[in-house]
């Protein structure tokens, strides 16, 4: 055990029994040489059963074992519980079913030290899959002094690897939303930060996706889905943003989120009808943000789109052109309806391309 002050200050915020969170404690305190400190935060459970599950690790100094129970099905306080108890100079966030990579924590250290990042972006590999390609970096490898806009850092919508606490402790996640509580946290963070880094050849942020009590979605009013706008809307810092940056957030905003809004509610025509006018609502908040986002988008995503606005939608059409660009099956999926606009930064052919490097990294 190090008796010295902590340089990072993990939080682990989980709201259930079955979650290892023993692997994930023991994979920062074992893994890591420089003096470090996790927070638990068991989440509308009894901590008992999670000091329980910690074992021997419950009793370790450098383990803090606090308490939430504030009856909401969101992350966001468990989080927030975590960032408020932080005293380190850097914080660091961990899924309670994932781990960090041996020497992982180190690595980002290390990096900060070299760059000055006020966040350092990690590598992450999901078990049994590729790496996770996002965000998709300026030619695949770009790994310091990052340019938000340009390397599209608001496809890493998790606040995953490290942050100077001294210059973002005042961050927190959105409250009382049913989804996209980290969005406007994480823009701020990319969107504001200084000589930002990926550790691009580190050990890796290592997800897993072997737990069964995930919340499964349901459609939900299209209002409670975009909630998180609002944190964008009203903050100054990201008005104040040029209009590129805000360009390259409400396009991945557009093609990530909204897109999705309109595929899982396309069960059925009656369905989708039900929903129209809280999308163009939404869509009109959107363009709002970033006049010129729509435009960057797929010839795919505009039919999908103008299909979805349709007096009577065709899901089955909206399916078909919704796995030709999830797969990019088609030109179409790739260049935009102004074919010179298919080479702009934030166009899905250059993005694609991108990713499909990034992806490769090992």
């Amino acid at each position: 055990m190090s008796a010295l002050a902590p340089l990072v200050d993990v939080t682990i915020a989980v709201h259930s029994a079955t979650r290892p969170v023993r692997r994930a404690v023991a994979s920062v305190l074992d893994g890591t040489t420089a003096p470090v400190r996790v927070i638990v935060v068991a989440h509308n459970i009894d901590p008992a059963v999670i000091r329980d599950n910690l074992g021997d690790l419950a009793g370790d100094d450098r383990v803090i074992l606090l308490e939430l129970q504030d009856g909401i099905r969101s992350p966001a306080g468990p989080m927030n519980a975590g960032f408020a108890n932080s005293t380190a100079p850097f914080i660091a966030l961990l899924g309670s079913d994932d781990e960090f990579a041996p020497g992982a924590l180190d690595s980002w250290l290390r990096v900060q030290k070299e760059t000055g990042a006020s966040a350092v972006i990690p590598k992450i590999a999901i078990v049994g899959r590729h790496n996770n390609p996002l965000p998709p970096l300026r030619g695949g490898r770009r790994s310091r002094r990052l340019d938000a806009a340009k390397d599209r850092l608001a496809y890493r919508s998790a606040p995953l690897g490290l942050i100077d606490r001294n210059r973002f402790g005042h961050l927190r996640f959105a409250e009382g939303l049913s989804s996209g509580e980290d969005i406007a946290l994480t823009a701020e963070l990319w969107f504001r930060g200084r000589d930002l880094a990926v550790d691009i050849d580190g050990p890796a942020y290592v997800g897993h996706e072997d737990e069964k009590d995930r919340v499964t979605f349901t459609p939900r009013p299209v209002h409670e889905d975009f909630a998180f706008l609002a944190g964008l809307e009203d903050a100054a810092w990201f008005r104040g943003l040029r209009s590129r940056a805000r360009t390259a957030v409400v396009v991945k905003l557009l093609r990530i989120q909204f897109l999705s809004a309109i595929g899982v509610r396309a069960t059925s025509t009656e369905d989708l009808v039900t929903h129209q006018a809280e999308l163009r609502e939404t869509l009109g908040r959107l363009e709002k943000l970033a006049p010129r986002a729509l435009r960057l988008l797929s010839r795919v995503d505009h039919r999908i789109i103008a299909e979805a606005f349709s007096s009577a939608p065709d899901v089955e059409r909206i399916k078909v052109l919704a796995n030709d660009r999830w797969n990019q099956r088609s030109f179409g999926a790739l260049l935009t309806p102004n074919p010179w606009l298919s080479l702009h930064r934030q166009g899905m052919a250059r993005l694609f391309f991108a990713a499909n490097r990034t992806d490769r990294i090992t």
